[in-house]
């Protein structure tokens, strides 16, 4: 889905319109300055620093040389510090750890700054603490700067207690609205087999059976 919605592979049917128009009436360039995707494919140039990469994310808005204007390097200096990555920015991506290569994806595409955010497990490789300050990190853009952040989680507790709404996959009518109105409805009851995992509408939490 996050990749069709980011014009990466074709729509099996229907139309998709972004601020009004058509997904494939947009020029490449335009659409790169109008979504950002960060996708959990590994990158071909781990050979590059991180500043470099996350300064990759500044591309569509850059003369045909790529040269950085002064705009562009405060972007870059900005999304390196909210993802907690000055002290990192001179290694290359291929001395980073996962975790910390997932953090610099996601500081590319900040830097990049689209009305649109598109991420495929955000929280993927990352520590408890990097994984609540991330998803707490993208809802504060999204409420302070209006842009549509829309990502994918298998993190519900966490996706209950960040989110303003969530669409739940599964399989059968795929429920889509605030936490606490899904909470009500009763769509995580069933998810998994109740013999296995219950879900406590109270709590919002989920409880393994022994």
């Amino acid at each position: 889905m996050l990749r069709t919605l980011g014009n990466v592979q074709p729509k099996i049917s229907g139309t998709i319109r972004l601020q009004g128009r058509a997904l494939e009436h947009y020029k490449p360039r335009e659409l790169a300055a109008t979504i950002s995707l960060v996708l959990t494919e590994s990158i071909v140039a781990k050979n590059m620093t991180v500043v470099e990469l996350v300064a990759l994310g500044r591309q569509p808005y850059t003369n045909w040389i790529g040269t950085l204007s002064k705009e562009d390097k405060n972007r870059v200096s900005s999304a390196l510090s909210m993802l907690e990555l000055n002290g990192l920015q001179e290694k290359k991506c291929y001395e980073l750890s996962d975790g910390q290569l997932q953090r610099v994806m996601i500081a590319r595409a900040l830097a990049q700054d689209t009305a649109v955010i598109l991420l495929d497990e955000p929280t993927t490789h990352l520590d408890l603490y990097h994984k609540v300050k991330i998803l707490k990190l993208l809802k504060s853009i999204a409420h302070k700067t209006n842009k549509a952040v829309l990502f994918t989680s298998h993190e519900i507790e966490m996706t209950l207690q960040l989110c303003d709404k969530m669409l739940v996959i599964n399989g059968k009518d795929n429920p889509f609205g605030e936490p606490s109105e899904l909470i009500e409805q009763g769509q995580f009851e069933n998810l998994f087999p109740s013999d296995t995992v219950s879900f406590d509408p109270t709590s919002g939490s989920f409880r393994i059976e022994k």
